[in-house]
């Protein structure tokens, strides 16, 4: 495959300041029509990368391919194509929402239809009211319209549902996975991981410039640890079977594994079996946010 083929190529991406080494030779591919999420705490790289892919940052080194373009070269073809939905967006207060997103598809050669895009991004019953009096999270809608405006090929999320009501949230999932119904490509970046799990196709985590993992959620979850994780108490001086594998976990007892039916199977056979009484039990399985901490914490521990 050619860096072409996919609408994002990165192979060796860096980017250097000086001494400091903000990407360190990251690769990276997403495909056509799909959700990315690019996860990493603050100072990790993830602003950098996403910027360099915006072309708004130059890269010292790699290669980098966005729709079949260098974004490096700052080509208006590129720019036709790509919608951005930065943190903050400046727009004009006093403009209706209906004005704002004329205005911006008058930028384009071929812009969506106006009235679509507001349907789209959630905000028809509030097309003629002026932007200065919409919520917090109706303002966060306009920008999204003001990025579908040019009806973009790909487009980049930055943190979308920052300061929304769980119900806001929700809604502008449904939006998103709309925008993947009509052939969108999405690159999120977000700091809730129950959002990337629910929203994303694949993911990768990066930490101190590098990737360190990459993938689906399932993948992820599954790759670093037993995914299901039992815990509960037990009478003082119980200790359970050997073959359940349980260990102490503070004042409980905890059993990490990935396969839970058996696991409990044995658990409750042998409290049965020796009339031991099993409280507070619990069976989670491991999260992504669990996974996200693991590795992250784990890159910092080798700096």
């Amino acid at each position: 495959m050619t860096l072409a083929d996919a609408a994002i190529d990165l192979r060796g991406l860096r980017k250097t300041y000086g001494s400091l080494e903000a990407v360190r030779g990251i690769d990276l591919r997403v495909e056509r029509g799909e959700v990315f999420a690019l996860l990493g705490p603050n100072g990790a790289g993830k602003t950098t990368t996403v910027e360099i892919l915006e072309g708004h940052r130059t890269r010292t080194a790699g290669e980098i391919s966005v729709l079949g373009h260098d974004p490096g070269r700052n080509e208006p073809a590129l720019k036709r194509r790509v919608g951005i939905v930065l943190q903050q967006t400046g727009v004009d207060l006093y403009l209706t929402v209906r004005e704002v997103v004329e205005m911006i598809a008058g930028y384009y050669p071929a812009p969506r239809d106006v009235d679509e895009v507001i349907g789209l991004a959630g905000l028809t019953e509030q097309r003629d009211q002026r932007v200065k009096k919409l919520s917090g999270g109706q303002r966060r809608r306009v920008d999204l319209a003001v990025a579908l405006a040019g009806d973009p090929e790909l487009l980049f999320l930055d943190e979308p549902t920052t300061g929304f009501d769980p119900s806001a949230r929700r809604q502008a999932w449904e939006t998103v996975r709309g925008l993947t119904a009509l052939g969108k490509t999405i690159f999120l970046t977000t700091h809730f991981m129950d959002e990337a799990q629910a929203l994303a196709d694949r993911l990768a985590i990066i930490a101190d410039g590098q990737i360190v993992a990459s993938g689906t959620a399932d993948e992820l979850i599954g790759a670093t640890s037993a995914a299901t994780r039992i815990r509960f108490r037990l009478p003082d001086g119980a200790i359970p079977p050997d073959a359940a594998g349980a260990r102490v976990a503070g004042s409980a007892w905890e059993i990490e594994t990935d396969a839970p039916t058996r696991a409990l199977n044995l658990l409750t056979g042998w409290a049965l079996e020796t009339e031991t009484p099993i409280g507070d039990l619990e069976v989670n399985r491991r999260s992504l946010e669990d996974v996200y901490l693991q590795l992250t914490a784990d890159a910092e521990a080798t700096e």
